[in-house]
Formats: C-alpha cells, structure tokens, sequence
C-alpha cells in the first residue's frame, strides 16, 4: 500500500504504540514536537520550502498551487500542493519579513 509505514512484526504481535520520546519543545496547548529517530524521520511529514507557484484554471475557477519541498526528499521530488490547504496548515511557510527565508535556513542547517 502506497504511503503506508510499517513498524516491525505484522498480524496479532505488531506493536501498537511506539516510544516513549523525548519532548523537544512545546508548540502550542496540545502539540508538541518529538525527538525522533532517524527511522522514523518519513512518519510526519514535514514541510522546508516552497519552490515555486503556480495559477491553473479548472473549468470556472483558478486554484492556485506550490510546488513543496519535504524534509528527507530532494528537490527533484518535490510536488504540487494546493496552495489554499498549506496556508491551513503551515502558515509559517508564507510569513514575510525577516522569516521568509525560513525554509531554505532548515535546509541548510540540516545538512
């Protein structure tokens, strides 16, 4: 199955929960980010840096997409994603200012 991860034995003796992990800071009321090992890295996506932008008409209305670069993927992996549902839900990808560079800064220092 595409897009699904397994973790170790399959059937009755697969583990349902795994951990426990280390808080690495807390992000708001009910979310925080984890210390995760490298095997685990692919589990939750993570957005870098918007790439490019695009405006395509859909028979009566124009949806605007950005190409997105993920953690973990080259820049030649990178895909389309309708720009509406990343602005939900990574709003600090789109913030001016002194954040702009914010992706490419995470990329760099991931490397």
């Amino acid at each position: 199955m595409k897009g699904v991860m397994r973790f170790g034995k399959k059937g009755k003796l697969s583990p349902q929960y795994i951990g426990p992990y280390r808080i690495a800071k807390r992000v708001d009321n009910v979310a925080y980010e984890l210390e995760l090992p490298q095997e685990l890295a692919a589990v939750h996506p993570v957005p870098v840096q918007i790439l490019d932008r695009q405006v395509r008409r859909l028979r009566t209305k124009d949806v605007a997409s950005v190409k997105v670069l993920w953690k973990n993927q080259f820049v030649e992996e990178a895909i389309w994603e309708v720009e509406e549902d990343m602005k939900k839900r990574y709003s600090r990808l789109f913030e001016s200012g002194e954040n702009a560079n914010l992706g490419i800064n995470f990329l760099l220092s991931a490397l």
